[in-house]
């Protein structure tokens, strides 16, 4: 599998020589026979860098592929507005979603954990699990409703898509954008991950501000596929969501033919271990937007719709700090999984595997233990190894979907955690 580097380039690949048109989008007669198709991201007034479209060279055009459709139920995959009445209030958290024995593909693993916002108004979230025990066979999928960041937990995912293969292993993230139609097959066994359905403005990199130029998450790290297509006529199905709803079409070919490709609007695959974390180098805590490896930007200056944040293996040298993530109520809404080892501030409960959910100014923070740990401990230099964590974090309540909240493995005692903090305080200086 080929890849080329840089997150949002204008990019151009071609399987076949002389499958990209010179000088000319829309060749009155492609190169191969090929039919010329523009895929758009954003309107097309938009400015750049905001403006995201790729023209595809295909053997068969769109419109060939998405027709004469039955609705599909996928009832584990819920779409905001969404909101279960009797939902309670507080701090929640699931242990590992268990992986089935019964055959289930990708887009029927789908589990959605949380809603917020609005998919038609093209504003907030949901965010999940997906568990996948067998390949998409002549089976393909594209999401109408918003993109698709897909974080790998257990087992690795090979990712078909119109612009080319994607390999995507745990310690990894793959994003599909809107619109793009795609298959997923297993590399190495039943996979298990999390997901996040971004409905609002694509992800993109964070503006760094004070940091600069360098550090973060470097776009070269950034890998798109190259151009790989599929020249297949065989019976299958096509599969959309689209308004929160399913439905698929019968197709007598394979949509994934595109055999060159250039633009901006297309897939691509990160790989967490090469974010550079930045933190204090000498007395108090950064706020945790210091680990924002993607956002998705709102209508209001600064505010994020949905910041995509990672919590990696990093060095602490703070002095007389308390080095654990702080107690803290926030005006944004937190859910929160963990990819490998453990995290700092809860160092019981929350497996890999596992999920919790922190929502608007409800308080939060590190449970007792960690809390007795890291207020006693010598401050050397130290590093947290074997560990990364990643929130979803956005401006809107997330809503626990009624799926979420029937869980066994939802955890009745998690407020618990923090019976045990003692109090401290003296009127003793």
């Amino acid at each position: 599998m080929n890849y080329m580097t840089g997150f949002g380039n204008e990019f151009a690949t071609e399987a076949m020589p002389g499958a990209l048109p010179e000088g000319r989008n829309s060749p009155q007669r492609g190169p191969y026979g090929l039919y010329a198709e523009q895929i758009s991201g954003s309107a097309f007034t938009a400015p750049p860098p905001a403006n995201r479209r790729s023209w595809l060279y295909r053997i068969r055009p769109s419109v060939l592929h998405a027709r004469r459709f039955t609705p599909l139920d996928l009832p584990y995959w819920k779409t905001a507005p969404y909101h279960v009445p009797e939902a309670p209030l507080g701090q929640l958290r699931w242990g590992p979603t268990p992986i089935p024995n019964e055959k289930l593909t990708f887009i029927e693993g789908v589990r959605t954990m949380t809603c917020s916002g609005d998919a038609e108004a093209r504003t907030g979230m949901a965010a999940g699990v997906f568990v996948v025990t067998t390949d998409m066979v002549d089976d393909y999928f594209y999401d109408a409703d918003g993109e698709l960041l897909l974080l790998p937990q257990k087992g690795a995912l090979l990712i078909d898509t119109e612009f080319g293969r994607i390999d995507v292993s745990p310690g990894e993230i793959c994003l599909l954008p809107r619109g793009v139609k795609f298959r997923i097959a297993l590399r190495d066994g039943p996979a298990r991950g999390y997901f996040c359905e971004n409905y609002g403005a694509p992800l993109t990199l964070p503006y760094r501000g004070v940091i600069g130029a360098n550090g973060l998450a470097a776009p070269r790290d950034f890998l798109t596929p190259v151009a790989a297509y599929e020249d297949v006529e065989r019976r299958g199905r096509l599969t959309v969501k689209w308004g929160g709803r399913f439905f698929a079409c019968d197709i007598g070919h394979s949509p994934l033919d595109v055999v060159a490709w250039h633009g901006n609007y297309a897939p691509y695959k990160y790989d967490l271990r090469k974010f550079a974390p930045m933190g204090a180098l000498l007395f108090d805590h950064p706020d945790p937007s210091i680990f924002c490896v993607l956002t998705s930007p709102s209508a209001q200056p600064g505010v994020g719709d949905v910041d995509f944040v990672i919590f990696p293996e990093r060095w602490q040298v703070a002095e007389d700090t308390f080095r654990p993530p702080w107690f803290h109520m926030n005006v944004m809404s937190e859910f929160m999984g963990l990819i490998f080892g453990a995290y700092d501030a809860k160092p019981e409960g929350f497996a890999p595997g596992g999920m919790s959910l922190h929502n608007a100014m409800l308080p939060h923070g590190p449970d007792a233990a960690a809390f007795a740990a890291a207020t006693r401990a010598e401050l050397r230099p130290s590093k947290l190894e074997n560990t990364l964590a990643f929130m979803f974090e956005t401006r809107l309540p997330q809503h626990p979907t009624d799926y979420a909240l029937s869980l066994d493995t939802l955890q009745p005692d998690y407020a618990d955690c923090w019976s045990g903090l003692p109090k401290l305080f003296t009127s003793k200086p």
